[in-house]
């Protein structure tokens, strides 16, 4: 078994670490005797994106959504919705989270058309949601909490029929106001929480990889790794975070 990895915009879209869930998820399969080969995609590469089985985009400054409208517009916005649609897995932080859905609206309100792969949009504000958050997984990927770190102006809002990541513990999550966090549909993962995420919530990265194996192999073959050190800092953080008020 295999899976190849597209790190989308990984010379602009990794704020905070993000570039460390790549590497968690390909740990992870390496540990289980898994093939793993990870490429990165820049800003003006020609790969057929059609190739990957797992993609993962990170964070960026508003400033770099719109420096990439271009280069997605040059063909990758087509590319992404179709593997979407293929039932491809996504991994989306941030502001790739919401470069997967259908437009960003400005503070000042400009429009930015996005990829349209999921239902939902997102708008800016001149104030940040910013502080370390939890969130509770939605009970099909086995419910358990997940902590992270949040700084955003986008308040994201999701269409009819498309289903939150989580609900907040503590934070803001999605816009600060219906206690949603993050974006799951079909095989598509959007989250605000950097951190990275993965390292710290193990159950939320065998989540995800289960899902690009099914979708490759028709089966998940992930056998239990002792998680020590990742439910520790797991842990850890979320007691932190619960004992403030």
């Amino acid at each position: 078994m295999n899976l190849n990895i597209c790190h989308l915009y990984p010379d602009i879209l990794s704020l905070y670490g993000d570039r460390g869930n790549v590497l968690c998820m390909e740990k992870r399969l390496q540990w289980r005797g898994i093939d793993c080969e990870v490429t990165g995609i820049p800003v003006g590469s020609t790969t057929i994106l059609g190739d990957f089985d797992l993609f993962f985009i990170g964070g960026g400054q508003d400033f770099d959504q719109e420096v990439l409208l271009g280069d997605l517009n040059a063909g990758k916005s087509a590319e992404l919705r179709a593997a979407a649609a293929d039932g491809k897995t996504f991994l989306c932080v941030c502001g790739g989270y919401q470069m997967m859905g259908n437009y960003y609206e400005t503070a000042p309100g400009r429009r930015l058309e996005f990829i349209g792969a999921v239902d939902m949009y997102t708008v800016g504000s001149d104030e940040r949601l910013i502080g370390n958050f939890a969130f509770e997984l939605e009970a099909e990927l086995g419910g358990g909490t997940v902590v992270g770190f949040e700084n955003h102006a986008g308040r994201t809002y999701l269409g009819a029929g498309v289903n939150p990541l989580g609900k907040i513990i503590r934070g803001f999550g999605n816009n600060g106001v219906d206690g949603n966090e993050g974006v799951r549909y079909q095989n598509i993962f959007g989250t605000y929480s950097h951190g990275p995420v993965l390292p710290k919530n193990p159950v939320l990265c065998d989540s995800i990889l289960a899902c690009a194996l099914i979708r490759k192999y028709g089966s998940a073959e992930l056998s239990p790794l002792p998680d020590i050190s990742e439910r520790e800092a797991h842990d850890a953080a979320l007691n932190s975070l619960l004992k403030r008020r």
